[in-house]
């Protein structure tokens, strides 16, 4: 059996340098012996697997936009007014699709923390979610164009300000799960930060983290699940293009974090792993900024990270930074 959900997007793209970045529908299997009763936040507007693929064209390869550790991202397009999948594929409100692998970790009580997560907490920077499903679904993969370095900032900065909402409601909230490809755009570029299934209210003692199961994505994840470490990771692939973890590249260089965390402290050494894609665009002193501000989140005690709230005002401060660069040049 399986669980989905849908989430409401606009239109978005996905990156070829490991930010699955897109809508927001996801769908996720449930564990064998679950009983399939749920207590959802009302609103939420069941489908079935027939609603999904008509929204999707049958979850065609190229309607497919992101893939993460637990499952795959699919664009879809449902009636802005009645949310029902839209009679003519790309009319209507873009949605994205999440269905999990059948041999992903995620099972039901994370699938179920997610809808419950998402279903009673809004901010502009969280994905917003419509509705779920059970059944069974295929997929495939794709990828689109690189981001220019100006949207690069605009989507740290509000995956930033998401972080800081969740780390500053009454009851902290952590993601756990923080990485490219739980970080969806609208039309605009927009942040909208899905895939709840980790998330945990704090604050922690040391005991809260004790756990036996595999928990966050080898690359992201801190021994303590620091968002902020994640964060810093994702800083470094905007910076570079570069996966957090593949294991092509050559020994020694298959860790991203492990492999460039050394060259983010000096200038010269930083434009060598810049993304060559992104040619002149960016100004040197903006990058080495978001180089240190990346160097400071990986720190691994997290008593030396920074908050996400100073680092949503350092962000700000460099994009700031860049723009009057840019206009000077005028």
């Amino acid at each position: 059996m399986i669980s989905c959900f849908l989430s409401k997007i606009t239109l978005g793209t996905s990156s070829n340098y490991g930010n699955n970045i897109g809508f927001s529908v996801t769908s996720s299997s449930s564990t064998a012996g679950k009983s399939p009763i749920m207590a959802t936040p009302a609103g939420l507007k069941e489908y079935s697997v027939a609603d999904l693929k008509k929204a999707t064209k049958n979850f065609r390869a190229d309607t497919l936009i992101g893939e993460g550790g637990f499952g795959m991202v699919y664009k879809g397009w449902v009636d802005e007014e009645t949310l029902a999948p839209s009679s003519k594929w790309g009319i209507g409100m873009p949605v994205a699709i999440k269905k999990l692998k059948p041999e992903g970790f995620q099972g039901f009580d994370e699938w179920q923390s997610e809808v419950n997560f998402l279903g009673r907490h809004y901010h502009p920077n969280l994905i917003e979610l419509i509705g779920y499903c059970w059944e069974a679904i295929r997929w495939s993969s794709c990828y689109n164009n690189p981001l220019s370095w100006d949207i690069r900032l605009q989507i740290a900065i509000g995956a930033a300000r998401a972080l800081a909402f969740l780390h500053n409601l009454e009851k902290e909230v952590i993601h756990r799960d923080l990485k490219t490809s739980n970080i969806l755009l609208d039309e605009n570029y927009n942040v909208k930060l899905s895939d709840f299934g980790l998330a945990m209210r704090g604050p922690f003692d040391e005991e809260a983290h004790v756990t036996t199961r595999v928990m966050g994505t080898y690359g992201y994840v801190a021994p303590e699940y620091s968002d902020v470490f994640g964060f810093g990771v994702v800083l470094l692939e905007l910076l570079t293009g570069l996966r957090s973890f593949d294991a092509n590249r050559s020994h020694g260089q298959q860790n991203l974090v492990d492999w460039l965390k050394p060259k983010l402290s000096v200038k010269k050494k930083l434009r060598t792993i810049m993304d060559v894609r992104l040619e002149d665009q960016y100004s040197a002193r903006a990058a080495f900024q978001v180089a240190k501000l990346a160097l400071k989140c990986l720190e691994p005690n997290p008593e030396n990270q920074p908050s996400m709230k100073e680092v949503v005002e350092v962000l700000k401060e460099i994009e700031a930074m860049e723009e009057e660069t840019i206009n000077s040049k005028v």
